[in-house]
C-alpha cells in the first residue's frame, strides 16, 4: 500500500499539479474554465465541474509534460547533462529498484519542468487577461524569473540525480563497450627506433609481427 501511494504521490506532482497551474492561469481568459474551478457565484465548483477540472488539469499536465521534454530537457542534455545509455537487460530483475529511482528522482525533475512550463503559461495567460491590468510590470516578472531560475535548478539536480543512480543500478552500455575495448589487442601502427625492434618478433625487423603489413617505399 505504501509503494502504491508513493507512485500516486509522483504521478500527481508530475501531472496534476503542473495542469491545475495551467489551467488557472486558462481561468483568467476563459469564463468556462473560471466556473470549473470557482463554481457559480463563488459558491465552489460542483461536482461536474470538479470532473471537469480534474481531467482538464491531467490534459495540461500531460501537455506541460511534452514541452518540458522538448525544452527544459532539451537544455539540459545540450549544456552537459548527457543521458547514460543504460543496460536494459537488468531492467527485469531490478524493476522495484528502478521504480524507486523512477518516484524519487525522476518524478520530481518532472514536477520542476512541467510546473515551469506551466506558471509561464499561466503568466502569459494573466497577462493577457483585463484582471492584469492594474498590475504594473516589473516585480510580477522578476518574480517569474526567480521561479524559473529556481525550477530550472531543481530540475536539473533531480535528473542528474536519476541519471547517474539508474546507471550505477543497471549499467552504462557506454562504459561496458569503452572497456572491451581497451581490453582488446589493437593493430598499432608500424614503429621506428629502438623501441620497434625491440618488440618485433626477430629481434630486430619491424615486419616480423603477424598482422603487420610490410612497409612500402
Amino acid at each position: 500500500m505504501g509503494e502504491l501511494s508513493t507512485r500516486n504521490f509522483g504521478l500527481l506532482i508530475a501531472y496534476l499539479i503542473p495542469g491545475f497551474v495551467a489551467l488557472w492561469g486558462l481561468a483568467t481568459l476563459a469564463e468556462p474554465v473560471r466556473l470549473w474551478l470557482v463554481g457559480v457565484a463563488g459558491e465552489g465548483p460542483n461536482a461536474a465541474g470538479v470532473v471537469y477540472a480534474l481531467l482538464a488539469s491531467m490534459a495540461a499536465g500531460m501537455t506541460a509534460s511534452a514541452c518540458r521534454w522538448a525544452l527544459v530537457d532539451a537544455v539540459h542534455h545540450r549544456t552537459g547533462l548527457t543521458p547514460p545509455l543504460w543496460d536494459d537487460s537488468k531492467l527485469h530483475e531490478r524493476l522495484e529498484a528502478f521504480e524507486s529511482l523512477v518516484d524519487n528522482h525522476y518524478r520530481y525533475s518532472q514536477f520542476y519542468g512541467n510546473t515551469l512550463c506551466a506558471c509561464v503559461f499561466a503568466f502569459i495567460a494573466w497577462r493577457a487577461s483585463p484582471s492584469s491590468a492594474a498590475v504594473p510590470w516589473g516585480w510580477p516578472e522578476l518574480g517569474l524569473l526567480s521561479l524559473a531560475a529556481l525550477f530550472v535548478a531543481g530540475s536539473r539536480d533531480a535528473l542528474r540525480r536519476y541519471y547517474s543512480r539508474t546507471a550505477s543500478l543497471l549499467g552504462s552500455m557506454e562504459r561496458t563497450a569503452s572497456h572491451d575495448e581497451r581490453s582488446q589487442p589493437r593493430d598499432e601502427a608500424p614503429q621506428h627506433g629502438d623501441e620497434a625492434a625491440a618488440q618485433a618478433p626477430d629481434g630486430g625487423s619491424e615486419n616480423g609481427g603477424e598482422g603487420r603489413e610490410p612497409p612500402t617505399e
